[in-house]
């Protein structure tokens, strides 16, 4: 069987009382997590990869000062310890007037938020792995494969949240994310094919309806075929011209130039020497166009299933549905209570979202995007294509470069089909197109429709200082956009 938290004994914070000078709040957030991966590869099972983990962040609110301690001691003398060493901090923050002129927004309790995940049960693991050998079998379809993966990882996370010993939430988390994959080669040139990109673009909360959405099951065959098709595929072209992305690109094109450029923090300054800030400014929200009337993007965290669902986020706020961009206008960050707290001081009153989130025990809280999706409109992809008189149809990403403030980019993909005068033609390898996020959403042309609406995300979301990797989901339909910078690299 696959290792299951279901049942084994959680620590009860809400029975200690922690010592705290008065007017002070402490909120401890714990988390007990197990990650079991399967992994076959060349054929040969290797070893169960499974790691556990559990500990606890203390965040301590006093005066003007919020500090943080992490703790793996979960007895009531190591949270104390950490709850007295994250006021210490709270302390120092405070006599540094770091938060001067900002009203530190603390957690209220609400009653007890309970979620649980919604799912099939798991085979067992022996059928597990005989499905990953089986892919990867069916992955090695001729002698030209060098390289051939199939894979499973499965993580069940328990998260419980208390404010001054009260259980403000308690949530059940199961992640699942399959892939595979398959290179190529031969005369000095290899191409690679994958079921969810190299990032695991297909990953979704659940259980055993997961891996059946995810077409692992006979997707062996047709990744190792497209693999040498695209081997044996002339090089992309180049120029100017329609880019038709399907949802598995379109995860990364949001990712990059919506997600990141939209938190809050990072629009205020927080990651200016780490990985860069936004080219957003503050007083852009409410009026400035993102991107063409067809756009409208939502942040939904409460969303079934999707990888970065949750009930409230790791500083209690309730998740809610609420849109980002409406009718290509730019209506609100993603900003947690305590960055729209300091937007405010600075004299923008901006509306937030509930995004405060840790990729672990071990890390505070910080502006995380969750699920941001592309709202499906009312093309079908056909529609699209006849739509087209000369572009590129790409699907998967491969790779991605963007700029500091997230504005000018370069991304590649995996897979790549030419259409011509309104048909879908042969397939190219090494597809790759650029721009500028400031514009290139007001070239979207066509959205589409809620029948070809995918829900995808990573695993690998990298950001903060020190650094944290996070899950995020990101759910769209096809979309076409004109004018777009296309170009093939050669390998």
């Amino acid at each position: 069987m696959i290792a299951s938290l279901a049942g084994e004994a959680r620590f009860d914070v809400a029975a200690l009382s922690l010592r705290k000078p008065a007017g002070a709040c402490l909120a401890i957030r714990v988390v007990n997590e197990r990650a079991h991966g399967l992994h076959v590869l060349r054929g040969v099972v290797q070893p169960d990869s499974v790691v556990l983990d559990a500990g606890a962040m203390v965040t301590a609110w006093h005066g003007q000062g919020v500090g943080y301690c992490a703790t793996a001691d979960l007895s009531r003398e190591g949270l104390q310890a950490a709850a007295d060493r994250a006021l210490g901090w709270a302390a120092i923050v405070a006599a540094h007037r770091l938060f001067e002129g900002v009203d530190l927004p603390r957690p209220a309790a609400r009653g007890v938020v309970r979620r649980a995940p919604l799912s099939r049960p798991l085979p067992p693991r022996h059928e597990l792995l005989d499905c990953l050998r089986a892919e990867s079998a069916a992955l090695r379809c001729d002698p030209a494969i060098v390289h051939w993966a199939a894979s499973l990882r499965l993580t069940e996370s328990a998260q419980q949240l208390y404010v001054d010993g009260e259980l403000v939430s308690d949530q059940w988390f199961s992640f699942v994310e399959p892939n595979a994959e398959a290179t190529a080669a031969r005369d000095g040139r290899s191409q690679t094919r994958t079921l969810g990109g190299q990032y695991n673009g297909f990953c979704m909360q659940g259980g055993a309806e997961v891996i059946d959405r995810s077409g692992l099951r006979g997707a062996g065959a047709r990744i190792g075929r497209e693999a040498l098709q695209l081997l044996d595929a002339p090089n992309c072209p180049s120029g100017p011209m329609s880019l038709l992305l399907a949802p598995d690109q379109m995860l990364l094109q949001i990712h990059e130039s919506i997600g990141h450029p939209l938190e809050l923090d990072r629009i205020l300054g927080d990651e200016r020497n780490f990985a860069g800030t936004s080219f957003v400014s503050p007083d852009m929200f409410g009026s400035y166009q993102y991107g063409s009337a067809l756009l409208n993007v939502s942040f939904q965290p409460d969303e079934p299933g999707e990888f970065a669902s949750y009930a409230v986020d790791d500083e209690g706020e309730p998740a809610a549905a609420v849109r980002l961009i409406e009718a290509g206008v730019l209506m609100r960050p993603l900003g947690s209570p305590l960055s729209q707290a300091r937007a405010r001081a600075a004299g923008h009153a901006l509306q937030g979202t509930a995004n405060a989130r840790a990729c672990g025990w071990h890390r505070p809280p910080i502006d995380r995007m969750a699920n941001i999706n592309v709202e499906p409109g009312d093309s079908s992809l056909s529609d699209m294509i006849r739509a087209t008189e000369r572009g590129v149809l790409m699907r998967t990403n491969v790779s991605w470069s963007i700029d500091d403030s997230r504005n000018k980019f370069q991304f590649g993909c995996e897979w790549g089909q030419l259409i011509e005068n309104g048909e879908l033609g042969p397939v190219v390898r090494n597809p790759n197109y650029r721009g500028v996020s400031a514009t290139f959403w007001r070239s979207l042309a066509a959205v589409g429709s809620p029948a070809e609406f995918e829900r995808l995300g990573t695993p690998y979301c990298g950001k903060g200082e020190p650094g944290q990797v996070i899950r995020v989901g990101h759910a769209a339909p096809p979309c076409l956009f004109h004018g777009v910078d296309v170009f093939g690299a050669e390998q």
